[in-house]
């Protein structure tokens, strides 16, 4: 089927599911654009390309889908940086389309000409300068892939205006993803999981960190459980707030700088500190050396390998998906009970004043 590059672009985004996108049109982007209404995909025009971003960022937060954004070259491009950049911090899947000149006139100072690759290098997981046409389908492909994959986060395509008017004579979906250097490690390695179960089971005051991968994983179920059989304290982060009621009696609602004075007590005290999808924020650690001082052993569970160890060194990595994982360790484990534990930040929580 015949196809120019901009009807390849609504073609691959209704084949990912995209009901919505979040853009501001401009010359760059103009010819992507007019196919638009033949793909009912609904786009909803923003007043400013930040709130773009940010509106693909909040939408694919409470949908669970990949957020959307669009937006020309040069200053529209360069405006969505700083939402591409809180997407990439809260590790939340946007795919982030920007219009380009034309290939011949990249590198020569054209017109509302940046070189937005390189300036979002830092901030995305991935982006793409589309340089031929026929690259186009496997690249979208590619980027819809990465951002909701692994851990989350956001992608860049930077479309060329030449590139977006070229056809494709041979335009076919394709079908599967195959990417040599990108391969997210979903299953926990059974020695690290078995390690981190023999560590729960002898600890006397362990405290579960939860952050905001159990919401992306959808392991909120498993996270309690776990707190439950094994009579666990839990404290969350700011993302990870939600991932565990506040109102059950393990609860110590949120830790660190804007947390509650008893979480903080508890992790002070705990001889055994079990992170799960958390990244160790400074917020929450404070000064490093003096953070969670009487811990034997910190677990680190998380599915991006670079968060682990990266702020505070962990005895038992474990790189795999929070859900898989617990699942394991809910498999094997027995039930255990630390009362007196327990009993001790129930005291806290009754006479500390929190934030």
């Amino acid at each position: 089927m015949k196809r120019t590059g901009a009807q390849i672009v609504w073609e691959m985004l209704k084949r990912e599911g995209v009901e919505v996108v979040f853009g501001i049109p401009g010359g760059a982007i103009m010819h992507t654009y007019h196919p638009r209404r033949e793909y009912g995909i609904r786009h909803i025009l923003m007043r400013h390309e930040q709130c773009a971003a940010h509106a693909a960022d909040g939408y694919a937060r409470v949908s669970g889908k990949v957020g959307v954004a669009m937006a020309t070259s040069g200053p529209g491009a360069t405006n969505l940086v700083t939402g591409i950049a809180t997407a990439y911090m809260d590790s939340v899947p946007i795919v982030a389309f920007t219009g380009q000149v034309p290939t011949g006139m990249i590198g020569n100072d054209a017109f509302q000409e940046v070189a937005i690759v390189n300036i979002t290098q830092s901030i995305t997981k991935h982006n793409f300068l589309v340089k031929d046409v026929r690259d186009l389908p496997r690249i979208i492909k590619e980027a819809f892939y990465i951002a909701r994959t692994g851990r989350p986060g956001p992608v860049l395509i930077d479309l060329p205006k030449d590139v977006q008017k070229s056809t494709l004579s041979d335009y076919k979906y394709p079908e599967s993803v195959e990417i040599r250097s990108y391969k997210p490690i979903y299953d926990g390695h059974p020695l690290m999981i078995k390690k981190a179960i023999a560590a729960i089971e002898r600890a006397e005051r362990p405290v579960i960190y939860a952050g905001g991968g159990i919401i992306v994983s959808n392991a909120s179920k498993e996270l309690r459980e776990l707190a439950e059989r094994c009579d666990i304290p839990v404290t969350t982060t700011l993302l990870g707030l939600g991932a565990f009621p506040e109102t059950h009696p393990l609860s110590l609602k949120m830790l660190g700088m804007h947390g509650t004075q008893y979480a903080n007590f508890a992790i002070n005290e705990a001889d055994l500190l079990i992170a799960i999808g958390a990244r160790f924020d400074d917020r929450v650690t404070g000064k490093i050396s003096e953070f969670a001082p009487n811990a034997k052993d910190i677990i680190h569970i998380d599915i991006d390998p670079s968060a682990i160890s990266k702020n505070v060194k962990v005895s038992i990595p474990v790189v795999g998906d929070c859900k898989r994982t617990l699942q394991k360790i809910l498999k094997n484990i027995k039930p255990l009970k630390h009362t007196a534990w327990v009993e001790r930040c129930k005291e806290w929580k009754l006479s500390l004043i929190h934030i």
